[in-house]
């Protein structure tokens, strides 16, 4: 099936929430050496939305600060970030009080086994694992981790319970050798926080138990798949006034992001200093006017990003009922 039309199928999916294959998302994954896969994020209709994404590079993209493209790199002190060529998906490793903390690793068997061994000349035992939120993306595994604690807020890993064999089917469709009998093996995170250090902040924007990680003592600010300089704000299409707990949600994280100089998004560039800000701003922005019945102006919007009209359009409709 060609691009065109595989694009064309998507949308139309994509356009009927009801249909046994629901996506809030559409989009195309390209490669940075030009070459296109169709990405459709699905999940059962009821258990919360998904988003894969990924547009032409920006101006910041291609080199995040201090990160290299497929390469373990450390933005701040005991923390470091490893970004994928799908979707710009960025890894995260934490160092906590008794080993390592592996964020949302991903994408592909090749990138989850290279992060292994990254990880292993860290020279210190991964002790567990954090999802962000319950998309097949952010849900891999690779047994060379260990078998180890994986956790969830507990309304993500509830969600990501229920969306199991689908996570595991999207994976096995969007990337090669995941190791599909890992993905989405999550259990709610400890009301302490467990092994995960900082400070665990749940909203409800973008997917049922998102959530973001303030590391206040590093300055870091561990976003999910929110601030991002490539994705604008996906609403999930099965929870009602998601505007609202956007703004909420951004509320949050603004205050958060007073504690620190460096923002870590599911996808895209690093931020660090200002552009932090300038994150925030943006997507408030962007929630703004579409609370206002507006149709926002989003310079991550336009003919460099077709594959974000999808997303886009669904947002517009949701947030005027229909």
């Amino acid at each position: 099936m060609s691009l065109t039309k595989r694009r064309e199928t998507a949308e139309r999916e994509f356009e009927e929430p009801g249909s046994p294959v629901d996506s809030s998302a559409v989009s195309v994954s390209c490669r940075l050496d030009a070459r296109s896969v169709l990405i459709l994020g699905i999940v059962p209709a009821g258990a919360g939305s998904d988003e894969f994404g990924r547009g032409s590079q920006s101006q910041s993209c291609s080199q995040p600060i201090g990160v290299v493209m497929g390469r373990l790199s450390q933005v701040a002190d005991g923390v470091w970030v490893r970004q994928s060529e799908w979707v710009w998906a960025n890894s995260v490793v934490v160092r906590g009080e008794d080993g390592l903390i592996l964020v949302d690793p991903g994408i592909g068997g090749s990138e989850l086994n290279q992060l292994a061994d990254d990880v292993d000349r860290l020279g210190v035992p991964v002790v567990a694992g954090f999802c962000t939120h319950p998309h097949w993306d952010h849900l891999l595994w690779h047994s060379r981790f260990g078998d180890v604690p994986r956790h969830a807020s507990p309304a993500a890993a509830q969600v990501a319970g229920q969306a199991r064999e689908r996570a595991r089917a999207m994976a096995a469709e969007s990337a090669s050798g995941v190791p599909l009998d890992l993905v989405a093996l999550v259990t709610p995170l400890p009301a302490d926080g467990g092994p995960v250090p900082g400070e665990v902040i749940e909203h409800q924007a973008h997917a049922v138990g998102h959530a973001a990680v303030l590391l206040a003592d590093r300055g870091v600010l561990l976003a999910g798949d929110m601030l991002s300089d490539v994705l604008i704000p996906m609403l999930d299409t099965h929870q009602d006034d998601q505007a609202g707990a956007y703004a909420a949600a951004l509320d949050r994280l603004s205050e958060a992001a007073r504690h620190v100089d460096v923002v870590v998004p599911g996808h895209g560039a690093v931020a660090e200093g200002p552009e932090v800000a300038a994150r925030l701003a943006a997507d408030r922005a962007y929630i703004d006017a579409l609370r206002r019945g507006e149709d926002p102006v989003d310079s991550r919007l336009g003919p460099h990003a077709e594959w974000l009209f999808g997303p886009h359009r669904s947002n517009l409709e949701q947030t005027r009922g229909r």
